[in-house]
């Protein structure tokens, strides 16, 4: 998933950004909420994470914006207030779930996990596609009886492909699922990213799967299907 946490104290946003990344998710993770408008406005997020208090604003300001612009992405809170009232206000702006500080970072893992079961995009951690699986609990392919192991980026490369079977990805589309609001990916990281999925799916019989269609992007589709080239 791609997950948005906004936290002004860096000593908590570091640790949140690093669990999350080792769990396999691409973190964009900022300290205003200046910045995390304007991401809200040009990025597509799987999740948010928001503390309650901000330098200006709050998350429970930035959450209402979110929900008034028609976004439905789960909303996690993150808060030292801990009142029945203050959770009310919490989840009367939109937020889906509250966590109190100090923050344990295996339940607010197990906390993203059961918010992204709500997601109307969540599909466990097994994708499919014809006879190809994908676990992203192992990092690992499927087809056929084979089996190939992913490293990170490239198992978030092929979820977004299994996300959106035979549909056109633009490279910028693959940039943001991938990559951070602070990464400069180089020029040819993805065409790199890419190959070394091809490469991997090689291993199992369907690396053709993977077709490039010039000047558009990438589509991935099950090449034993017949339909699959429609």
């Amino acid at each position: 998933m791609k997950i948005l946490v906004v936290e002004d104290d860096p000593e908590l946003l570091e640790p949140l950004n690093t669990a999350l990344s080792q769990a396999g998710h691409v973190v964009d993770g900022v300290e205003t909420s200046e910045v995390a408008t304007w991401l809200l406005e040009h990025q597509e997020y799987d999740l948010l994470i928001l503390d309650w208090m901000l330098p200006t604003g709050s998350g429970v300001n930035l959450c209402q914006h979110y929900r008034t612009s028609g976004k439905t992405a789960p909303v996690l809170m993150l808060t030292a207030r801990d009142s029945t009232e203050d959770k009310i206000t919490g989840l009367d702006a939109g937020a889906d779930d509250y966590l109190v500080k100090p923050v344990n970072m295996p339940e607010l893992l197990a906390r993203v996990r059961a918010l992204a079961r709500r997601s109307h995009q969540w599909q466990g951690s097994l994708f499919r596609l014809g006879d190809l699986s994908l676990d992203l609990a192992t990092l690992r392919v499927e087809y056929r009886g084979r089996t190939v192991a992913l490293s990170h980026r490239e198992a978030q490369l092929l979820e977004l492909f299994l996300r959106h079977p035979r549909q056109i990805l633009t490279r910028d589309q693959i940039e943001q699922a991938l990559w951070n609001w602070e990464s400069e990916p180089g020029h040819n990281a993805i065409t790199v990213q890419i190959r070394r999925l091809r490469q991997r799916l090689q291993l199992v019989g369907c690396d053709r799967w993977i077709e490039t269609v010039y000047g558009a992007g990438y589509r991935f589709s099950d090449l034993s299907q017949p339909s699959s080239h429609a």
